[in-house]
């Protein structure tokens, strides 16, 4: 497909990627019905804490949220909002370790964990026989990763990456080194080195955590910490090998990846627009602004939300 030209516009005195992505946390923002909670247990002894909203739909759309986020996170809500008012069911699922919750395991979540993804759809499957997948930031990478790695679930009609970095390794690497970014790395960081803090008393045998918060940028960490937790050789193999990027000229399903250009967050190897040329289901969306899980309208709303919608309903009509 080729690269779509986007709607979107944004408001002249919102065209600050670092504005957008800080602003929709402090708006008034649309919110579901409370969820239902359900506990699903996996096959290694660990678990997984799913929301369902149900509004008697026949479809459903599974979302996943970004690194350090919860199903609780503000643009969750608002996205399970909107998905619920256009005629589908949600289930947002929090990765392991998330939402407040410690799990059960020595290991935790990463940014490639498209096992756990599988688990959720394989569970909701036999209820839902359209399933959209809907990811934001590390959540779109594990979604990417999971249709294109593996011959997806045959009831996936449809999936959307909002503002995923396709490529870990640049991503990180902007994050640890652009000065701007440091609120950032500083807030992401804060709260993985609590939750390995909280392992380490746990787990006291598995975890060394002597200097930890000496620690001061992501490549430290994955090195240290969430490479040899889940398997890596290092941080830079964990990268390579947590990336969705390899896998997206594989995608067989309706997808989009939408990625503002002015998201302070992602490099020029999540913009994969040669990719998406030659590909016969990536839709690659680049509109010029939007920042980080952004795109606000004039009226202060997530235009992303819209995009969304209309994207897997189309897909799901197909």
């Amino acid at each position: 497909m080729p690269v779509i030209t986007s709607s979107y516009q944004a408001p002249r005195f919102l065209r600050n990627g670092h504005v957008q992505t800080v602003l929709p946390t402090f708006l008034p923002r649309a919110r579901p019905p409370q969820p239902k909670h359900q506990r699903l247990e996996l096959d290694d002894g660990d678990f997984l804490d799913l929301r369902w909203y149900h509004a008697g739909n026949k479809r459903l759309a599974i979302l996943s949220h970004g690194l350090e986020g919860s199903a609780e996170a503000i643009y969750i809500r608002s996205m399970s909002a909107a998905l619920l008012h256009a005629g589908w069911n949600v289930l947002a699922w929090n990765f392991r370790g998330c939402g407040g919750v410690a799990n059960r395991l020595p290991r935790s979540y990463h940014s490639g964990e498209s096992n756990d993804l599988r688990s959720v759809i394989d569970h909701a499957s036999d209820a839902y026989p359209q399933i959209a997948l809907v990811g934001f930031s590390l959540g779109g990478n594990i979604t990417l990763k999971c249709i294109g790695e593996a011959p997806p679930h045959p009831h996936i009609v449809a999936a959307v990456a909002v503002s995923a970095p396709v490529d870990l390794a640049s991503s990180a690497r902007v994050l640890d080194e652009r000065t701007d970014n440091r609120i950032y790395l500083k807030r992401f960081l804060n709260t993985l080195v609590l939750k390995i803090e909280a392992k380490a008393r746990l787990f006291p045998k598995n975890f060394d955590i002597k200097g930890i918060r000496a620690i001061r940028t992501i490549k430290e960490f994955d090195d240290r910490f969430t490479a040899p937790m889940h398997g890596f050789l290092d941080a830079d193999d964990y990268w390579e090998r947590a990336s969705s990027l390899p896998h997206l000229a594989k995608i067989k399903v309706p997808s989009l990846l939408l990625n503002a250009l002015n998201d302070p967050l992602l490099t020029t190897p999540s913009f994969p627009q040669e990719l998406a040329f030659h590909s016969a289901s990536l839709h690659l969306e680049t509109p010029s602004y939007g920042g980080h899980v952004g795109f606000l309208d004039y009226r202060l709303r997530g235009w992303h939300e819209r995009r969304v919608v209309d994207f897997i309903n189309a897909a799901s009509a197909a």
